[in-house]
C-alpha cells in the first residue's frame, strides 16, 4: 500500500511516517486528521479507502 501511495502522490507528500504498532491497528493521518482507521471500520483497508481521502486533499 505504501508503494502505491508514494507512486500516486509523490509530488504532494512532504513527509511520510510509518509507525509500527500492535493490536491490528492501521491508521492513516493527514495533517493531524484521521482519514482511515482499521479499528473503526473493522476491516483491512483497500487502496481506495486510503487514496480517496488523499485525493480530496490535493
Amino acid at each position: 500500500m505504501v508503494e502505491k501511495v508514494l507512486e500516486e502522490f509523490e509530488d504532494n507528500i512532504a513527509q511520510i511516517t510509518l509507525i509500527k504498532s500492535d493490536g491490528g491497528r492501521f491508521e492513516v493521518v493527514v495533517d493531524g486528521d484521521l482519514v482511515y482507521s482499521k479499528l473503526e471500520t473493522g476491516r483491512h483497508a483497500e487502496y481506495d479507502d486510503v487514496a480517496t481521502p488523499l485525493r480530496a486533499r490535493v
